[in-house]
C-alpha cells in the first residue's frame, strides 16, 4: 500500500510538471490533425490525378509559365492585373479556355468570347485545368452524363432558367445589358460543358450556382432547356434578335413612321403636280 501510494504521487507530480501542459496539447494537436487528413477531401495535387496523370499536371505547370503567369503570377498567386487562381478548379480554366476568354487580348471590364489561342487544344487544356485543380482543388470538369441534353427536362429547366437566368440572359438567353459596360453574353455558341461549368465557378459577372442552390440534375435540365430553345425556329417571320417586345415594338414604330412620312410625302407631291 506504501508503494502504491508512491506512485500515485509520482504520477501526480509529472501531471503538474511545468512541461505536462505543452506534451498534452502537443498530442491533442497531433490528433487532431491526422484525424482531419484522414476525414478531410485531398485537394492537393493527389485529387488532380484523379481526373489526370502526373504528367498532365507537369505539363500543365509548363503551359501555365508559358501563358498564364504573366498576369496571374509564377505560382498563381494573382497580380494587380488578374486575380488568383489557387482554388478556382478545373472547370473555370476549361470555361475561361476553351471559350477563347482567356489568355485576355486586354484588362478590360469583361473578357469577350472569341477563337481559342492557337495552343489551346482539349489535350493542352485538360493538362492546364490538372495544374490549376493540383494548387487548392475546386470545381472540377463535369462528366459528359452530367452534360446530356437528352437526359434532361427541358420543360423543368425552363422553369429553373426563368427563376434564376432571364434578368440577365433574356427569356431564350440572348444575353443583355449589365451595369459598369459588362453584359451577360448570349448563350448560343456555349457548349453544354460551358453552361453547366458556369453555373459551378461564376465567371465575372455571374454568380456561382453551386449544388445545394441548384443540383447537378437540374443544372442538366436548364442545359436541355437551352439547346431546345437554339433548335426552335421563328414562326412568326424575323426573329429581331428574340429580344423580346421592346425590340418587336421598336421595329413597329419605325417601320409604320417611316410609311406614314412616305405617304404624305408621296400625297403632298401628287396634289402639287394636280395644281400644277
Amino acid at each position: 500500500m506504501i508503494g502504491t501510494g508512491k506512485t500515485v504521487k509520482s504520477i501526480t507530480a509529472r501531471r503538474r510538471h511545468r512541461l505536462a501542459r505543452v506534451a498534452v496539447v502537443a498530442l491533442a494537436l497531433s490528433l487532431l490533425g491526422g484525424t482531419y487528413a484522414l476525414a478531410a477531401p485531398n485537394n492537393s495535387a493527389d485529387a488532380a490525378m484523379a481526373s489526370g496523370k502526373a504528367d498532365d499536371v507537369a505539363q500543365g505547370k509548363s503551359l501555365y509559365v508559358a501563358h498564364c503567369s504573366s498576369c496571374h503570377g509564377m505560382n498563381a498567386e494573382g497580380t494587380a492585373k488578374a486575380p488568383t487562381l489557387v482554388g478556382v478548379g478545373a472547370a473555370a480554366v476549361d470555361f475561361q479556355v476553351s471559350s477563347g476568354r482567356m489568355p485576355a487580348g486586354d484588362a478590360s471590364s469583361q473578357a469577350p468570347r472569341k477563337p481559342r489561342a492557337e495552343w489551346a487544344t482539349d489535350e493542352a487544356i485538360s493538362q492546364l485545368a490538372a495544374y490549376i485543380q493540383s494548387l487548392g482543388g475546386g470545381p472540377t470538369i463535369p462528366t459528359d452524363e452530367q452534360v446530356d441534353p437528352a437526359k434532361g427536362d427541358p420543360a423543368r429547366g425552363g422553369e429553373l432558367f426563368r427563376a434564376n437566368c432571364i434578368q440577365c440572359h433574356n427569356f431564350v438567353g440572348a444575353g443583355g445589358a449589365l451595369t459598369e459596360g459588362k453584359v451577360a453574353p448570349p448563350l448560343n455558341p456555349a457548349t453544354p460543358r460551358q453552361i453547366y461549368e458556369a453555373m459551378v465557378t461564376g465567371p465575372q459577372a455571374m454568380p456561382v450556382f453551386n449544388d445545394s442552390v441548384i443540383t447537378p440534375d437540374q443544372k442538366r435540365d436548364m442545359i436541355a432547356y437551352i439547346v431546345s430553345v437554339r433548335e426552335q425556329t421563328d414562326p412568326g417571320g424575323w426573329g429581331l434578335g428574340r429580344i423580346g417586345p421592346v425590340t418587336e415594338g421598336l421595329v413597329a414604330w419605325v417601320v409604320g413612321i417611316t410609311l406614314v412620312i412616305l405617304a404624305s410625302i408621296w400625297i403632298t407631291a401628287k396634289k402639287r403636280r394636280t395644281q400644277a
